[in-house]
């Protein structure tokens, strides 16, 4: 349990740091974060990751995924929360650099999750 809580901590700040400094979280972080290092299947991992974005937004969405189990309050509104901190974080680091540095990096990002996913565990 507190290792699940550090994890949802962990995976909710990089989304955080990363939603600030590129754009992103939801999708190309939180979903194969929960998959490859909690376990959860994908559905469930879409489901977690609406809880903690999308509920003004993605309402229901959200409630469909949690009718049906695949959403897991807690994990969500803990990477929800963590999410805010590493934002800040990300936005702050990502105005200290060149817009070429950003690119690279997006694209570097992109590539390594793409084959992560690819090539499965």
């Amino acid at each position: 349990m507190i290792l699940d809580l550090i994890w949802y901590t962990i995976i909710g700040i990089v989304a955080g740091i990363l939603s600030g400094l590129f754009g992103i979280g939801g999708g190309i972080i939180i979903i194969p974060a929960l998959m490859f290092l909690q376990g959860f299947s994908q559905l469930k991992a879409q489901g977690t990751s609406l809880v903690a974005m999308l509920p003004p937004v993605g309402i229901l969405a959200f409630l469909e995924y949690y009718k049906r189990g695949n959403a897991d309050l807690s994990a969500g509104i803990i990477i929800c929360i963590a999410m805010v901190v590493g934002a800040k974080f990300g936005a702050q680091f990502a105005n200290t650099l060149s817009a070429d540095v950003m690119k690279k990096g997006l694209g570097i990002f992109f590539m390594l999750v793409g084959l992560k996913v690819f090539m499965g565990k």
